[in-house]
C-alpha cells in the first residue's frame, strides 16, 4: 500500500509543480501588488477560463499531496 502512495505522491507533486508554474503572475512589482490588491478587494478583477482552471486544479492538487504525505507517513509506521 506504501508503495501505490509513493507514486501517487510523485504523480501529484510533479503536476503540481507543473501547475503552478503555468500560471501567470499576479502583479508587476510594487505598484501592481498595492492596485492589485485594491481591485481584488472590491472584487473588481476576477480569474477567468484557464486561470479559474488553474487555481482550482492548484488547490486540489495541493490537498491530494498532503493527503497522500499523512498517508504515507502513516503506513511507514
Amino acid at each position: 500500500m506504501a508503495t501505490i502512495v509513493t507514486i501517487l505522491l510523485i504523480i501529484v507533486s510533479v503536476t503540481l509543480i507543473t501547475v503552478v508554474l503555468l500560471q501567470p503572475g499576479k502583479s508587476a512589482g510594487l505598484s501592481g501588488s498595492i492596485s492589485g490588491g485594491a481591485e481584488q478587494l472590491m472584487g473588481k478583477q476576477k480569474a477567468r477560463g484557464v486561470e479559474s482552471f488553474l487555481a482550482k486544479t492548484t488547490v486540489v492538487l495541493a490537498v491530494l499531496f498532503f493527503v497522500c504525505t499523512i498517508l504515507l507517513a502513516y503506513f511507514l509506521q
